[in-house]
This record gives structure tokens, C-alpha cells and sequence, in this order.
């Protein structure tokens, strides 16, 4: 039943007030309560298991992100192995790589790179019979910056034994250290030459070409010899036969331009004569730091990188889950501090009337 409008009025107006005697009651009952509630000893008791759950919970699950990212990073620190060995299998099935097949390769060219050296006597020897062109890129490697400078002694005291001279040279010692020094030695002694060099170092690679030039200068011999004759023919016609001033101007102008045509040929006999005669090798010193050789990461490296990596996006997720539950936790966390703080207005006020 519900109380009419007037009658509220009326309770509200008079504002009834409680007896003496039960307030003394409600202060007496609530007293016998604080007797019996819990200690503060018990009351911990009560409230430590769930803080020892959130204390062992935490530890937990930090272990447990390390042990994933070391379970992942050690399984995936195989992969760049199976992506290398499965890339040369495919090689093989392509028969891109295949070692059987014939391989096209420039004539009388050999090269060498590192790790497939070769010995003393595998250098190209040429052809004492013909004009070539010989030509040797060497690269050894040293152990430090002493060892730089005391390699390009040893090279310029070589060429300099072997008849040779230093077309240019260049050394850096220190940080760094590396030499660069181009060579000219005797043909018939280049083998001799690339031998000595190559025991300065380790080889790091090394290449001998040779390119041959008798034909070019068989035919520079033809022209030569045709121009001789040809000079010689213009030369008595000009001084025993009588001939008018337009027939000996012309002639006289051709005998120029054989004379010329001469010179020319000569320098390019002479200098093809010198590539025959001379070869040329570029020797390159260097130690591992000039390099800049990197030694390949060791599985743990590996396994280690792969493993943050892990812990990095673990972080990540854990914290897109903690972007995304914070409004909810704010929203939960007001309710309950608005529901606490209702319930002790709501005391207070039944204790104060």
C-alpha cells in the first residue's frame, strides 16, 4: 500500500527522531561487532593468498615470456641454414649451378678466386714463341698494418730483381692498412713474379690473362714493310725521273703522308712490342679489417636475436591488450569506488539520525 502524498509530507516535516534508548542500542550493537570482527593479523590472513597469487602470478608469467622467446628463438635459429641449403637444392633441380655442365670461358683467360688458389706451378706460362699481352690481378692478404708495408718492400725489391719497374704505388699503413701497386715485369718472368708475390699473404683471389698479339703485329710488320717499299719507289722517281711541277708537287705530297703514315706505325709497333714484352700485374695488399670481413653469427648469436625479437612482440601485444582493456578497468574501478563510497554516505547517515 502506498503511503499518500500528505502523509510523506507530514514525515518529512515532524523529522522523527529515535529514542534515547535505541540509539544507545545501535551504539552498543555496533560495538559488540568490532569485538568480534577478525584481527588485523586474521584479516591479513584472510587477504594474503589473493596478494601471494598476484606475487607468484607475475614471476609466472615473466617466465613463461622467456622461455617462449627461447623455445622460438632457438628454432628459428636453423632457419637461415635450411633457406641456404634448400636454395641449393633448388639450384641443383634448376641445373643452374650444375658443376657437370660446360662452362664458356674466354681463351687462354684463367682465374682463381679464394680458397681455390693456385700453387706454384698452376700459373699461366706464355708463349715465348709469339707476342702476348700478359696481365695478373693479385690480392693476398696480411695480418696487420707491419705487415702492409713490409709486403710492398718485398714487392718493389722483387720487380726491381726481376728486371722490372713500378708503374705506381700507393700505401696506407695504420687503420685500415692496404697497398695498391701496379707492376711491370719481363714477360718471360711473370710466372716467376706472380709466385713471389703470391707468398707475401694468403691469396685472397688471382687472376692471369693473357691476350695474344702476333696477329695484330704480323699485320703492323705488312704495313711497315709496304710502306718502306712504297717510300722507297716515290723516292728514286722523284730524283731520277723528269717530271713537271704538278706531277712532282703531287708526288712529293704523297711521300709525306707515307713518312707520316711511317712514324705512326712505328710508335704503334714499338708499343705493341713493349705489351709483348712486358707484362703488367696489379697486386693488392690488405688485412681483415681493410676488408671489411664480417664473421658469420654463431648459432647463439642467432638464437639470441630471435629471441628478442620474440620478447619484443610479446611486449607489444601485451601492451595493445592493456590499451585496449584500460577504459573497461576505468569504467569497473569507478563503479566500485562510487558503490563503496554510496554504502558509506548511507552508514553514516543512518548513524547520524
Amino acid at each position: 500500500m502506498t503511503p499518500s502524498p500528505e502523509l510523506l509530507h507530514e514525515l518529512r516535516a515532524s523529522r522523527p527522531a529515535a529514542p534515547t534508548d535505541l540509539r544507545v542500542r545501535i551504539r552498543e550493537l555496533a560495538a559488540s561487532e568490532a569485538d568480534v570482527s577478525p584481527a588485523p593479523s586474521t584479516r591479513l590472513r584472510l587477504r594474503l593468498p589473493a596478494r601471494r597469487s598476484v606475487l607468484v602470478a607475475l614471476p609466472a608469467a615473466a617466465a613463461l615470456a622467456l622461455t617462449t622467446a627461447g623455445v622460438l628463438g632457438l628454432a628459428r635459429s636453423d632457419a637461415p641454414a635450411t633457406e641456404a641449403l634448400r636454395g641449393e637444392l633448388t639450384q641443383g633441380d634448376d641445373g643452374a649451378t650444375d658443376s657437370t655442365a660446360p662452362q664458356a670461358a674466354p681463351p687462354q683467360t684463367e682465374t682463381f678466386s679464394a680458397g681455390a688458389a693456385p700453387g706454384a706451378g698452376d700459373t699461366i706460362t706464355p708463349d715465348s714463341g709469339r707476342a702476348q699481352q700478359v696481365s695478373a690481378t693479385l690480392t693476398v692478404e696480411v695480418d696487420d698494418s707491419d705487415g702492409v708495408s713490409e709486403s710492398a718492400q718485398k714487392a718493389l725489391a722483387l720487380t726491381q730483381r726481376l728486371g722490372g719497374h713500378v708503374v705506381s704505388a700507393s700505401v696506407v699503413t695504420g687503420e685500415g692498412a692496404n697497398a695498391s701497386i701496379t707492376l711491370r715485369v719481363p714477360a718471360a718472368k711473370v710466372q716467376e713474379a706472380v709466385v713471389g708475390l703470391s707468398a707475401l699473404g694468403e691469396i685472397v683471389s688471382q687472376q692471369v690473362s693473357i691476350q695474344d698479339l702476333q696477329a695484330t703485329l704480323d699485320q703492323l710488320e705488312r704495313r711497315e714493310r709496304s710502306l718502306r717499299a712504297q717510300i722507297a719507289v716515290l723516292v728514286v722517281r722523284l730524283e731520277s725521273e723528269p717530271l713537271d711541277a704538278e706531277t712532282r708537287a703531287r708526288l712529293q705530297a704523297r711521300l709525306q703522308n707515307l713518312r707520316a703514315e711511317l712514324r705512326t706505325l712505328r710508335r704503334g709497333l714499338a708499343g705493341t712490342r713493349a705489351e709483348a714484352r712486358l707484362a703488367t700485374i696489379q697486386l693488392t695488399v690488405v688485412t681483415p679489417e681493410s676488408t671489411g670481413t664480417v664473421a658469420a653469427p654463431t648459432r647463439l648469436d642467432r638464437t639470441l636475436d630471435e629471441a628478442v625479437n620474440v620478447l619484443v612482440w610479446e611486449a607489444v601485444i601485451a601492451l595493445a591488450i592493456l590499451i585496449i582493456a584500460a577504459p573497461f578497468a576505468l569504467v569497473l574501478a569507478a563503479t566500485w569506488l562510487g558503490r563503496r563510497f554510496y554504502r558509506r554516505r548511507e552508514e553514516e547517515r543512518l548513524l547520524a539520525t
